[in-house]
This record gives C-alpha cells, structure tokens and sequence, in this order.
C-alpha cells in the first residue's frame, strides 16, 4: 500500500495580522492607535446606506487624500461641526462667508480646492435625488465578487467598479472622487469587504458571506 499522505498543515496568519491583549486578530495599521482600533471594531466596513452618512464618507475620502487616514479621523468632530454634521441641504447652501470661515478653522484640513469641492459635491448629492439618490447610485456599483486578501500587499486600491463610480459621480459634478478615493469609500462602507481573512472582523458586514 502507499504510504499514506501527510495531513494538511493550516496556513500560518499573515505577519500583517497582529493579534491583540483582546485575542482578536486585526491589520498592522488597526493594532496599536486606540482611535484606529475602535475605527476599525465598530465602523470601518459596515454598511453605509444613508445619504447623509454616505455624504460625510465620501467628503471625508476626499479630505484624506494625501494625508493620512488617522489625521482625518482625529479631525472628524471638527469636521462634522464646521459643515453642519454632513447636512446635504445645509452645505449645499453656504457661501462665500462659509469657505472663509472653514479656511480658519484650524481643526479642519484647511484646503481650499477641497472646501469647495464638498460644498458643491453637497449640491450635486441633493440634485442627485431626482434619479434616485446617492446611495442607490453609488451601491449599484457593488461588484459580483470581493476581494479575499491575506495580505496587505494583496488589497487592491481601484477596480473595474471604483473607476466606474468615479465616471458616473464625475459626470453628476462631483470633484475628489477619483479611482482610489472611490475605492477606500467602498472598503469603508461595506460594498466590497477587504477585511484580511485572518482578521475577526472579515465577513462582518452582512454584505457578503
């Protein structure tokens, strides 16, 4: 008889795992900073199908650009006092006494282009409505499939369907909503999951088994 075959061994966690005090696993860039860590346990992923909520991720994707996503983090109560907790209607509204204001306001990223982009995004959201509303256009560009990385170098940072949420948003007037952005909002509310696979929080979203 042939020798019988070794068992299969399980596959080690990705060194981009750490495993924390808690005994849950979580990415490197999750593990350490507190406000990270509690980010990424209760919100990160979950899914976003409100308009306002999905209005205060995409302006907030677009502020991050170039920065990094713990600045904005820290930022966000300012943030959601300088433009009216993300009110559509309301941002849409402010003028020129607004942008000044919000270039002063040092608890926020005080980027002009920027200021101005998500206060006409906040127009385009509400024009937005007469065709359904933001949050059906942008959830009808949920793939078939998502991502199953095991490492960090495995998360893919655009696709074939952030590309083509950037072209449709584009061509409803909006600004800072590129490829990249698109994708990180989509990762944040819960249209793809890249979650690693090792981490307790993969699969957590209800969107996809």
């Amino acid at each position: 008889m042939p020798a019988s075959l070794p068992a299969a061994q399980p596959e080690e966690p990705s060194a981009d795992v750490v495993v924390g005090a808690d005994g849950l696993a979580r990415p490197r860039w999750a593990a350490t900073d507190p406000l990270l860590r509690s980010y990424y346990d209760t919100e990160w992923g979950l899914p976003v199908r409100d308009e306002r909520g999905l209005f205060e991720r995409l302006s907030l994707e677009a502020f991050q650009s170039g920065l990094s996503w713990a600045t904005i983090l820290r930022k966000r109560p300012a943030f959601r006092a300088a433009f009216a907790d993300f009110d559509p209607d309301t941002v849409a509204g402010f003028g020129d006494a607004d942008v000044e204001r919000l270039l002063a306001d040092a608890g926020i990223v005080r980027n002009r282009a920027k200021i101005l982009a998500t206060i006409g995004n906040a127009g385009a959201t509400v024009a937005l409505r007469e065709d359904g509303g933001l949050p059906a256009l942008v959830w009808s560009f949920r793939p078939d499939v998502t991502p199953q990385p095991r490492t960090i170098a495995e998360i893919p940072t655009t696709s074939p369907e952030s590309r083509a949420l950037s072209a449709a948003l584009r061509a409803r007037g909006f600004r800072f909503v590129g490829p990249t952005t698109m994708f990180a909002l989509m990762e944040a509310v819960g249209i793809v999951d890249t979650h690693l696979v090792d981490s307790h929080r993969r699969g957590s979203s209800g969107v996809w088994s």
